[in-house]
C-alpha cells in the first residue's frame, strides 16, 4: 500500500474527472491511473466506474473513501503531533528533495553550511516531484528543493511559497566513452544502427523534460531500459548498456576524466534551475538564517 494511491483516490472522488486530478496531482494521466489501479487491486474490488462520465464510485468505492480519508487524516495529526514535540531548541530542519539532488547537490552544500551553522540538524527526506510538493504544501517540510524547467515545473501555488533558485544544471545526453567511440553513437547521425537508450520514467520530472526536448526532431534511439532514477541509469551507463540524459551535477567527474561523453550536439541538451521553495514567516531562527544562506 502506498499513501499516494489513497491521495489519489480522494482526489478523484473529489473531482470526478481523471485529467483534472492527473494535473492536480502533478503526474501524466497515464500513470494517475496505474496508480488507482493498483489501488483496486489491493483491495480487491473496482472502486471507480469509468463508464460514466463524470466518473463515478462503485458501492466498494463509496464504502471505502471515509476509509481512506480517515487514514490520511489520522496520519496527519500524529506526524503533525510528533513534529510539534519535536519542536524547539534542537528541532530538525526538513527538506523534500529530488534523490538525484539530494546526492549530487544538497548533501554536500548541507556539509558546508554545517561549517557557518554549527548547531543546525537537518532532515532529508528524497522522494518523487509529486511527494516532495505535497510535503511542502501540507507543512511535512520546511524547505523543498527540486528542478524547474521552461516547459516543466512543479505544481505549486508559487504565490503561498518564496522561491530562490540556486544552481543552473544541464540535461546532457552522455554515454560511456569506450562504447560511445566503438560504435561512433551520435544523435544527429540517423545512417547508422539505432542507438541503445537508457530512458526515465515518462511520468518522472526528467522523463517530461527529456521528451519535451526531443519534441519533433528525429530520433534514432531504441529504448532499451527505463526507471526513475538517475543513479539507477547512471550504473547501466557507465557499464556501457547504452546513452541517456543525466544531469551534468551527476556526472561532473566522470566528464572530468573522460569517462562519459556528450553524444549530441548543443539542441539535444536542456537547461535546468535547481530552486528552493518555502514560507520563510514560518521559519524559526536558524532555519531562516540557513535559507538566507542556501
Amino acid at each position: 500500500m502506498d499513501l499516494n494511491w489513497l491521495r489519489d483516490f480522494e482526489c478523484l472522488a473529489r473531482s470526478q474527472n481523471f485529467t483534472r486530478a492527473a494535473d492536480e496531482r502533478n503526474i501524466t494521466q497515464s500513470a494517475f491511473s496505474r496508480r488507482i489501479k493498483a489501488l483496486e487491486s489491493w483491495v480487491g474490488l473496482p472502486l471507480v466506474n469509468r463508464a460514466t462520465y463524470p466518473v463515478q464510485l462503485t458501492e466498494a468505492g463509496k464504502q471505502f473513501l471515509p476509509t481512506a480519508t480517515g487514514a490520511l487524516s489520522q496520519l496527519s495529526e500524529a506526524r503533525q503531533l510528533l513534529r510539534d514535540a519535536d519542536r524547539g531548541e534542537h528541532r530538525f530542519i526538513r527538506f523534500s528533495v529530488l534523490h538525484t539532488i539530494s546526492v549530487n547537490y544538497l548533501a554536500k552544500r548541507i556539509e558546508t553550511l554545517q561549517g557557518q551553522l554549527p548547531g543546525m540538524r537537518t532532515r532529508v527526506i528524497s522522494d518523487s516531484l509529486s511527494t516532495c510538493c505535497e510535503l511542502l504544501m501540507e507543512g511535512a517540510v520546511d524547505i523543498m528543493l527540486c528542478y524547474a524547467h521552461g516547459a516543466v515545473s512543479p505544481t505549486i501555488d508559487e504565490t503561498a511559497f518564496e522561491r530562490k533558485d540556486l544552481l543552473t544544471d544541464m540535461l546532457i545526453p552522455v554515454a560511456a566513452t569506450a562504447t560511445a567511440q566503438k560504435h561512433a553513437w551520435n544523435l544527429d547521425n540517423r545512417a547508422r544502427q539505432k542507438i541503445s537508450y537508457l530512458a526515465y520514467e515518462r511520468s518522472s520530472f526528467l522523463g517530461m523534460v527529456v521528451e519535451q526536448t526531443i519534441g519533433r526532431k528525429p530520433f534514432h534511439a531504441e529504448t532499451i531500459y527505463v526507471d526513475a532514477l538517475v543513479e539507477a541509469i547512471k550504473r547501466r551507463l557507465m557499464a556501457g548498456s547504452g546513452f541517456a540524459w543525466m544531469p551534468e551535477t551527476a556526472i561532473q567527474s566522470e566528464l572530468a576524466d573522460g569517462s562519459v561523453t556528450p553524444i549530441g550536439q548543443q539542441h539535444w541538451r536542456a537547461e535546468l534551475t535547481i530552486s528552493a521553495y518555502a514560507n520563510p514567516s514560518l521559519f524559526d531562527q536558524v532555519t531562516r538564517e540557513l535559507w538566507e544562506l542556501l
